[in-house]
């Protein structure tokens, strides 16, 4: 496992400025404007524990969590899984899937965990917990599966 590819794949890719808007390099608004905040609490191989207080940027007018922002979460973090996992490179999406059973507010913590369940030669799954970190209760649960075939020299 090499923790700083870890801490690399999940940083953000623009500033505050392209962030806000007044900067044209709006390419790299999406993931950095829902990983700010993210911190590491915890990596070992095949395994992930962040968290998150669930921001005003991330809610919809009625202050709950948005489910994008819990997908784009799912697909960032369970990319890193495959980090933690000691794997170069995190492979290209195949399906990311999500279950949403409960509601998150403006202020919560939110505690998300990735788990490696299966790295083969060229398919690699992992799940994705969201808990309230309060409670323990489960939020939302995500599985991402991702191709992770080296690729060709042609």
């Amino acid at each position: 496992m090499d923790p700083d590819a870890v801490r690399r794949s999940l940083e953000p890719t623009a500033s505050a400025e392209e962030i806000a808007g007044s900067t044209p390099a709006r390419l790299h608004f999406y993931d950095p404007f829902v990983l700010s905040g993210v911190s590491i609490e915890y990596a070992e191989h095949g395994r992930l524990l962040c968290s998150f207080v669930v921001a005003p940027r991330h809610a919809s007018p009625a202050g709950y969590l948005r489910s994008g922002v819990t997908a784009t979460l799912a697909d960032q973090l369970g990319s890193a899984v495959f980090f933690c996992s000691g794997l170069r490179a995190s492979g290209v999406s195949v399906e990311i899937s999500v279950s949403f059973v409960d509601a998150a507010t403006v202020g919560e913590e939110i505690e998300v965990e990735g788990k490696l369940l299966r790295a083969g030669k060229s398919v690699g799954v992992v799940s994705v917990d969201f808990r309230k970190k309060k409670t323990g209760k489960l939020m939302a649960q995500a599985r991402h599966t991702k191709y992770l075939a080296v690729s060709s020299r042609l």
